[in-house]
């Protein structure tokens, strides 16, 4: 296997052990705040084998067999319980998770046996519902300040990159109610109401959303756009509808060339900027994605630049998807960036916008996971590590950690029974109703839980193994 797997594997491997730690750590932290016995923390999961364990003040063993997820008794009722050296620590051999078994709680351990037992003062289940919900969503509330935290140490430590609108050469993109008002693809824009605009941040968008004239350069000349007074509603029904109000407007050029696709047979590399297919200009991205389209599974003309130069592949094939095989440069490879700074203090809230934004944004794509496309597109473990960076870049893996763990965070809060947020969805009903539900029904949505998240799991990483095979 070539060097990129191996650190792109390495890379997934480190950030997901920093995630579950991180997840699992949140739901210890509550249990020990409120006294209740946590009999075990393992990273990484351990069946049939655990690479080492630990309980602190007597032993420490290597390699122990066993069924490590099934919950050792502790017949010893004694306060010691509520300390942090009553819980059992170790690393499994399986990397791709963690747990942290919880006494007195329907957990993937399934130990239904202690359930039946009158509960103890230092378990789960005898605590009031309010302190279980904490101990809960303990996990899913360290994952989103462990993004923030990432977040703010990114900024604070490289600062913040971005595309002035006058050094997007090629302009942007706009949405079709910004057609209709006068917007053209490629316009540059300049001024909202006389307000200098700089970039694409809140602030200058939501200036030219509520803007009644907006100041643009169009094929060097400037030119005034009048706005109606509900522009900023018809630019939201776009973007309900999928089509933000603008993009930059982005030419293709080539990052990578993927292997056994049309791209690598017409001998494309990185820095070939498509240029028309079929003869069809295609200046950006969505241009030349809408010409594919149509030619899924046949073969096109493809022109390119290249040092200046225009070059012309022909019987180039396109994949049943309308794909070419190339992965696009990113923008800030294309224009040229501003950097801002920001010291420690400044860092915090700009870390905590960006943990909410992205949070926000994972919230809304969720609804495309329940269409046809959205479901061929999931991933599992080979897609998830594909999206790290090929060298090996410190900088590129705690961004990606850092949405992965937005991720995790708002996974897990799904109302799914085996995930928090299943749990979550019980204590809720409790607190509401005042009544607790039994530990039948518990024990079967727990079992059910579990069914739904390995077929899914199954589903994702059949996609992976599909699209490696056979695309």
């Amino acid at each position: 296997m070539s060097t990129t797997f191996w650190i792109k594997a390495l890379e997934l491997i480190l950030a997901l052990g920093i995630l579950v730690m991180i997840h699992e750590f949140g739901h210890y932290f509550f249990s020990r705040i409120f006294g209740v016995w946590v009999e075990k923390f393992y990273l990484f999961f351990n069946p049939w084998l655990t690479l080492v364990k630990w309980k602190p003040g007597k032993y420490v063993k290597w390699l122990s067999h066993g069924n490590e997820m099934a919950v050792m008794g502790d017949s010893n009722p004694n306060e010691n319980k509520r300390s942090w050296r009553a819980t059992e620590y170790g690393i499994g051999w399986l990397p791709l998770g963690g747990y942290c078994s919880i006494a007195g709680m329907i957990d993937e351990s399934m130990n239904t046996e202690a359930m039946k037992e009158p509960a103890k003062p230092w378990e789960f289940r005898s605590k009031p519902a309010w302190q279980r919900l904490l101990i809960m969503l303990g996990g899913v509330l360290f994952n989103f300040l462990l993004a923030i935290v990432i977040y703010a140490g990114i900024v604070y430590a490289v600062g913040e990159q971005f595309i002035k609108f006058t050094d997007a050469t090629d302009g942007m993109e706009f949405c079709d109610s910004a057609h209709k008002v006068g917007f053209q693809d490629g316009d540059i824009p300049l001024t909202a109401d006389g307000k200098v605009l700089e970039y694409m941040n809140s602030d200058d968008m939501q200036t030219m959303l509520t803007a009644k004239q907006v100041t643009v350069l169009r094929n060097g000349k400037e030119t005034t756009i009048a706005l109606p007074e509900n522009f900023i509603f018809m630019a939201n029904e776009d973007a309900k509808k999928g089509q933000p109000f603008m993009n930059y407007r982005m030419p293709v050029v080539v990052d990578q060339v993927q292997p056994r696709m049309g791209a690598e047979k017409a001998g494309m590399r990185k820095g070939d900027r498509m240029v028309a297919v079929n003869g069809v200009p295609t200046p950006s991205f969505t241009l030349f994605a809408t010409q594919m389209q149509k030619y899924k599974n046949r073969s096109a003309t493809i022109q390119y630049e290249r040092d200046g130069k225009l070059l012309t592949a022909t019987d180039v094939p396109i994949d049943g998807n309308g794909l070419l095989g190339i992965l696009r440069a990113d923008p800030t490879k294309i224009y040229k960036t501003t950097t801002i700074r920001y010291n420690l203090l400044q860092s915090i809230p700009r870390g905590i916008e960006l943990g909410w934004t992205k949070m926000v944004n994972y919230v809304k794509q969720l609804k495309f996971i329940f269409t046809p496309e959205g479901a061929q597109s999931l991933g599992g473990f080979g897609t998830i590590g594909s999206i790290f960076p090929d060298t090996w870049n410190w900088l590129g893996f705690w961004e990606i950690t850092a949405f992965i763990s937005v991720i995790l965070a708002v996974m897990n809060v799904l109302p799914i029974p085996a995930l928090d947020g299943g749990h979550v969805l019980f204590l809720l009903f409790e607190i509401i109703t005042g009544r607790q539900p039994s530990l039948k029904f518990m024990e079967r949505a727990q079992m059910i839980g579990m069914i739904l998240l390995i077929a899914l799991l199954l589903f994702a990483n059949g996609n992976d193994i599909y699209r490696f095979f056979f695309k």
